[in-house]
């Protein structure tokens, strides 16, 4: 696993309320890879995960969603819950900044939640994907094979169910990443 992807960087996109595993599996998972990852929120110092049934541990952001830049990264990894894509899918610079890595080619990663994300920036219309069970109906309803299984790809854009799926989609996500760009067809 280690050194697979030196030289590799990847942005996970969060804010307050995210799922505390869904950030931090795929964290420790690529940096143990190689890959330098990045916190990237709209919120400064730290922001608060959910843990449970209560508040989580903080993480430290480490740039700006103002200043974060698709040109800089070889992946986006959008980790779910219920607040921080209900948060996020009203954002303009973080729905601009998803998108900029959708049509770069490079590879999307979304669990849970998440999923409304690729909903909100037209992502999903067309596409094999999963999600949580609960916003099953929207991935639908937004043109998305869904389907019922641990990960989902569909030409470099990977999603998950649940925190129980994040050996998978952590897995998913280096190997997409060592794949490289993605030519993607228009939806």
């Amino acid at each position: 696993m280690a050194g697979q992807l030196d030289g590799k960087r990847v942005l996970i996109l969060a804010t307050h309320g995210f799922e505390q595993s869904e950030l931090e599996v795929p964290r420790d998972r690529l940096k143990a890879a190689g890959a330098q990852v990045d916190i990237v929120s709209p919120e400064q110092g730290e922001i608060k995960g959910w843990d449970g049934k209560d508040w989580g541990r903080p993480v430290k952001v480490d740039k700006a969603l103002g200043s974060a830049k698709a040109d800089d990264y070889d992946a986006i990894v959008l980790p779910g819950g219920q607040i921080n894509p209900d948060l996020l899918r009203v954002n303009a610079d973080a729905l601009k900044l998803i998108k900029s890595f959708f049509d770069a080619g490079k590879t999307v990663a979304a669990v849970c939640h998440a999923p409304w994300l690729l909903i909100d920036t037209g992502i999903a219309k067309g596409r094999k994907m999963t999600s949580y069970n609960s916003i099953k109906q929207d991935v639908i309803n937004a043109g998305a094979k869904w389907e019922d299984s641990a990960v989902v790809t569909d030409n470099g854009v990977i999603t998950s169910r649940n925190p129980g799926d994040l050996e998978a989609f952590s897995a998913k996500i280096i190997e997409e990443i060592r794949e490289g760009k993605h030519q993607r067809r228009a939806a």
